[in-house]
């Protein structure tokens, strides 16, 4: 369906990728891998046409409709949410406008043997017919579904666009394009802006929709649940795999193995063919077979090993001052911002040690709870914090903290104490902060790098209470893997508002759930949580029918 035929990108004539071929077909569902700089976003722009290729093709048949999601981007206001998300069907409306302009032309005409008349019948025949087979009848129970599926509520759609955040504006954009039904989705981290409700909404949609998805995310159960395929993009090259990315993993270690074993055998070859050179160059009768080596290892291909995976770093943090028993206590605890409640009556006790989640739709309360926790709003009811409770604190905005005349090596090693100092390298590179990179400036840092940087700041701290908010937004798969590793092994207290499932699996036992004005408790894991809340939807639709 779409083809790409050797395709090459270059910087400033340092290729980013080159001579990259592969062929997207109907249905296929495609998750773009490789570490951040890979050049990803880079291919996904040049399969949506808004960025160019050095060098190569992109083709696709001519009715074929692509649809592109960035990772930035801003609706335009002046319209309502529905109106916004009913842009979708703009093209056919001024279909139908033209298609009406056609008849009342014929209509007034006259000349009704004339070519002119002949044609213009010709055009409305054939635009009606285009028109009248496409099913237009539930266009607004189809704007109406999509905007419910991505966490909007009934009394949003007729609020004004402008009156929403930038992750919000992200969802309607993305219902505009599930909307058009293209036949290409290409999805640049749509997961980010999104709560677990919506993810797992977006997840059945992608799945039975059946049409082609290429998508970059580093939600690792959301790329396992809807991907069938694999295309690597590693080193200049890419490497493609028909399973899904659990899968791939796999496969990838066997080929590094295999890489590797090839690079040892080849070095091992050229370091004896070269011996051998040296040893009879100046011999008259071996000139003949030096000759002939000297000349096939200057034609050698040099065998690559793939970029070492840096997972398997261990991130230790600095053992945590004691607290008391409960570092939070909440009773009867509400909040409210003019007329507009967030929420009621909370009341949790979090123990020492306790690794809890706060989940829920955007806008129902977690990081609202969050600041109520820090002391940056007041509240109804009671909350107490214990004993020597020493709080790590990481929210969206904690990037704009840092100082902007300090190195990212510098703000590292500012905070680093003990035998991690020997690691700190080490700690930048699985941060993707490696090599250059940690001489930077932070004022020249990307929001995204400044985010990653204040999250390993802060992790180097010692304290007792992490609270982190959305931590995993910036990170790649493997650095994720490194800070999960990190709070799994903190001995401290956790509270991590967060949407991605996988990262959650295993990290924490106890689940707070905001919704409807009300905080509730599950003590269990996440994928218990979302099949017990599975069940409770299931038994709620049987009552309603």
């Amino acid at each position: 369906m779409v083809s790409v035929d050797g395709l090459a990108v270059e910087f400033g004539g340092t290729p980013l990728f080159s001579d990259i071929s592969f062929v997207i077909n109907e249905k296929d569902r495609i998750a773009l891998m490789g570490k951040n700089g890979a050049g990803k976003s880079t291919l996904l722009k040049i399969l949506a046409g808004v960025r160019t290729a050095t060098r190569g093709t992109v083709s696709a048949p001519k009715d074929t409709v692509i649809a592109y999601l960035p990772q930035h981007l801003m609706t335009e206001d002046g319209r309502t949410v529905f109106e916004e998300a009913s842009q979708a069907f703009a093209h056919l409306h001024e279909m139908e406008a033209h298609i009406e302009e056609l008849n009342r032309q014929l209509a007034e005409r006259t000349d009704y043997e004339s070519e002119d008349y002949m044609a213009l019948i010709e055009e409305v025949a054939t635009l009606s017919e285009k028109f009248y087979a496409i099913d237009m009848t539930h266009f607004e129970e189809d704007v109406e579904k999509t905007l419910l599926g991505l966490g909007f509520e009934r009394s949003d759609f007729g609020r004004q666009t402008s009156e929403f955040s930038g992750g919000w504006r992200m969802r309607i954009e993305l219902a505009k394009m599930l909307l058009t039904n293209p036949d290409v989705l290409l999805l640049d981290e749509p997961t980010n802006h999104l709560d677990i409700e919506s993810i797992g909404w977006l997840e059945d949609f992608l799945i039975s929709n059946g049409k082609a998805v290429v998508v970059i995310s580093h939600d690792r159960k959301f790329v396992d649940n809807i991907t069938t395929r694999t295309i690597e993009v590693t080193m200049g090259r890419i490497y493609d795999y028909k399973v899904n990315y659990s899968q791939y993993l796999q496969l990838r270690a066997e080929r590094r193995e295999q890489q590797q074993k090839q690079y040892e055998e080849q070095q091992k070859m050229i370091q004896e063919t070269k011996d051998f050179i040296e040893r009879f160059k100046g011999t008259y009768s071996k000139t003949f077979q030096v000759q002939s080596r000297v000349k096939m290892l200057e034609k050698l291909e040099l065998v690559e090993v793939d970029e070492e995976d840096t997972s398997a770093l261990r991130l230790k943090f600095p053992p945590s001052p004691r607290s008391g028993q409960y570092p939070v206590v909440l009773d009867d605890v509400g909040k409210a911002f003019g007329p507009k409640r967030i929420f009621s009556h909370a009341t949790l006790t979090i123990e020492r040690g306790d690794k809890v989640a706060f989940v829920g739709r955007n806008g129902e309360g977690k990081s609202t709870l969050v600041k109520c926790i820090m002391g940056e709003l007041e509240h109804e009811g009671t909350l107490t914090l214990g004993h020597n409770v020493q709080i790590g604190y990481f929210a969206q905005n904690q990037a704009s903290l840092l100082d902007g005349e300090l190195t990212v090596f510098q703000t590292i090693d500012d905070v680093a104490k003990g035998d991690i100092r020997t690691k700190i390298r080490d700690l930048l590179g699985a941060f993707m902060f490696g090599g250059e990179a940690s001489t930077k400036k932070v004022k020249v840092l990307s929001g995204g790098e400044r985010t990653r940087l204040a999250l390993l700041k802060l992790l180097l701290e010692p304290v007792n209470l992490l609270i982190l908010d959305e931590p995993t937004n910036h990170l790649d798969l493997r650095t994720k893997d490194v800070l999960k590793q990190a709070l799994m092994d903190f001995d401290g207290t956790l509270i991590c508002v967060s949407h991605d499932r996988d990262f959650l699996d295993g990290l924490v036992s106890k689940v707070y759930e905001f919704g409807h004005g009300r905080v509730r408790e599950h003590l269990c894991g996440i994928y218990e949580f979302l099949e017990s809340k599975k069940r409770e939807e299931l038994l709620q639709m049987g009552i309603r029918q």
